[in-house]
């Protein structure tokens, strides 16, 4: 925390140069450096950043689990930005005397924080207040639509075993997508879970019984889904008759790429969320 501070500091006092070699250890990182018009200074990127399409075109550092430090110091980075996670990335680039900026994006808080911060330690600080803005005055675009209707009780479901419905991986209540679902007019079926992603079985999900199914669990991250696989995902489901989602038409496929990754797009995951629990409000 204090040499996050400290970077910080040095930087907005032009003490440091901006960096122009930066490495993203995250998704949604790259999703933000590019937003926040940073691409050009991306220098290394995971093979799962997708997003935008350009960041394929950089060089990969191995994944979120599994970053390869002896890549990204390769790259020779002015700064190295890393999500908190479970394998201490942090600790470890700096044992190699690299820059690093440690952020968190657990909930829509942390993830204003997060973004001012990327700003502050690239010098686009200016960009980063008009990116929150932006983010806060979309989220509250949908908000304000799905607070004239009743909330719908609904079920996210993020993971499963591809084509079966076992291996169920939901939305639970520690997860910014329990707060994109509240303001998009959703009432989480799974909301008292305490994990933020909770694995539940069958029962759990008969006994809960959501009016809305919004299923990603084996999709990629393409912007759309071709029709006939969510004709599939639905067909799968209709194995459980007595779910009021199933009875009442209102299971969902949809992509994964805005969802999971808690940046820019979450805008986006509200107003496709918003559209599936009230399409009568098109």
């Amino acid at each position: 925390m204090r040499s996050r501070r400290f970077l910080l500091f040095f930087i907005a006092a032009g003490l440091f140069a901006q960096p122009q070699r930066i490495v993203s250890t995250a998704p949604s990182i790259t999703e933000l450096l590019y937003a926040l018009g940073l691409g050009d200074r991306v220098a290394g990127v995971t093979r799962y950043c997708t997003y935008p399409p350009e960041a394929l075109k950089k060089p990969k550092i191995g994944d979120y689990v599994n970053p390869n430090v002896e890549a990204i110091a390769a790259l020779k980075p002015d700064l190295v930005i890393v999500q908190t996670n479970p394998v201490r990335l942090a600790e470890r680039l700096r044992r190699l005397h690299l820059n690093v900026l440690e952020i968190d994006q657990r909930d829509l808080a942390a993830i204003y924080e997060s973004i001012r911060e990327v700003g502050q330690a690239t010098g686009a600080a200016a960009r980063a207040t008009e990116l929150i803005d932006r983010i806060r005055g979309g989220l509250e675009e949908v908000r304000a639509r799905a607070a004239k209707l009743n909330p719908e009780k609904m079920m996210l479901v993020v993971g499963r075993r591809p084509g079966r419905l076992d291996g169920l991986i939901v939305t639970g209540r520690s997860s910014y997508l329990n707060e994109i679902i509240r303001i998009a007019g959703g009432e989480n079926v799974f909301g008292d879970a305490r994990a933020a992603y909770p694995q539940v079985s069958l029962e759990e999900v008969l006994a809960r019984d959501p009016r809305v199914i919004v299923d990603m669990g084996d999709m990629g991250d393409d912007a759309a889904i071709p029709a006939a696989r969510q004709r599939e995902v639905i067909e799968l489901w209709q194995r459980l008759p007595s779910l009021a989602a199933v009875r009442e038409h209102r299971v969902y496929a949809i992509s994964s790429g805005g969802f999971l990754v808690p940046g820019p797009r979450v805008v986006e995951a509200a107003r496709e969320l918003f559209a599936a629990l009230h399409p009568e409000s098109k």
